[in-house]
């Protein structure tokens, strides 16, 4: 959906640019496109509240 997340397969490792790791054992993972997530760079579905109406 547009101005959702991505949905990638897992299990997922991502190095953060200060180099923090983030795991996910899931076999499919939300990455969050919109950075409005409280864990991210995993979504949390807080694009959902920040839809027009």
């Amino acid at each position: 959906m547009r101005g959702g997340p991505a949905l990638v397969r897992g299990p997922v490792r991502i190095t953060l640019p200060d180099g923090r790791i983030v795991t996910s054992d899931r076999f499919v993972v939300a990455i969050c496109m919109c950075r409005r997530s409280g864990i991210y760079p995993l979504c949390d579905t807080s694009h959902r509240r920040c839809r027009p109406h």
